[in-house]
């Protein structure tokens, strides 16, 4: 399993069948929505897609999440400290035909930065969060190394789910992307537990949603993320015999960032833009990324 990024996960590919702005509210809504490529494109989207006012995932623009925890890198022992800085971006890109809010997420391991990425969100009318690709560049001791990127509608990958609209326990588990070799991602999701309190160093919260992450065909591995209603992931943790990274994460400060501050995210988001069209194949498909109007 491919490390996520924190604020999560996509769908798409095409189908002609015509659906009416109802009809598709509906049917996206539904408990048998399980992030496929028909879902997608039955999901009915407009000008407000950018608008992420799901209860469980908002995504405002200028909200800053820092969390910190731990984890065990592959083929050590050890425990290393992990800090990760998310922050929601004013800037748009369209991607698969529907307009998208910009993430810009950086993950420090020991103390350095691992990996700077660029992921794309979009809620539809039914108030469902579609992750609709990825843009990650990762680093080894300081230099770049690799940008392993899926964007929706190409070389096979398709949105996923991020967060369900009204999400249920024992609803169907979902897709929260797809990207075939060499990215292979099939991460999946479900619902693990509901009205939960969990306590961070930010407070304590309470009716809090618990979303079970696994790939299919690795049993016993499973990630588990907590998210507090109007506030969205506030833990990090995980189950499963067979997991080995044992990752934890915590959030220690939440904000929303002045406009002074905003300005040098956005100049950092849309120089990491740039860096895309010459690392990423796929990318170069997409339109740059613009601010929000």
């Amino acid at each position: 399993m491919r490390k996520r990024n924190l604020i999560v996960s996509l769908v798409a590919v095409s189908c002609l069948v015509m659906f009416s702005a109802v009809a598709g509210a509906a049917r996206t809504q539904s408990k048998g929505l399980t992030g496929s490529a028909q879902d997608f494109k039955r999901a009915q989207f407009d000008n407000s897609s950018t608008h992420i006012s799901n209860q469980w995932f908002p995504l405002k623009p200028g909200a800053q999440l820092t969390y910190k925890g731990s984890a065990i890198p592959e083929g050590e022992k050890a425990r290393v400290t992990r800090r990760v800085v998310s922050t929601v971006t004013d800037l748009s890109k369209w991607i698969d035909g529907v307009r998208t809010l910009v993430i810009w997420e950086r993950d420090y391991t020991a103390g350095k930065l691992g990996e700077s990425e660029l992921a794309f969100f979009a809620q539809d009318k039914a108030g469902n969060v579609w992750l609709v690709g990825e843009y990650p560049e990762e680093y080894e001791n300081g230099k770049f190394a690799d940008a392993p990127t899926w964007i929706s509608g190409h070389k096979g990958a398709r949105a996923g789910i991020a967060m369900l609209a009204n999400p249920r326990l024992g609803s169907p588990d979902y897709a929260q992307g797809f990207a075939p070799p060499p990215i292979e991602f099939k991460d999946r999701a479900r619902v693990y537990k509901k009205d939960q309190k969990t306590c961070v160093p930010v407070k304590c919260y309470t009716h809090v949603l618990v979303i079970e992450e696994f790939e299919q065909g690795e049993p016993g591995i499973f990630h588990l993320k907590y998210y507090a209603p109007k506030v969205g992931l506030v833990r990090v943790g995980w189950r499963g015999a067979n997991e080995v990274e044992k990752e934890t994460l915590a959030l220690v400060k939440r904000q929303q960032l002045s406009s002074k501050a905003m300005a040098k995210v956005r100049r950092e988001a849309l120089k990491l833009d740039k860096h895309a069209y010459k690392r990423s194949e796929v990318y170069r498909y997409t339109p740059r990324a613009k601010p929000l109007k």
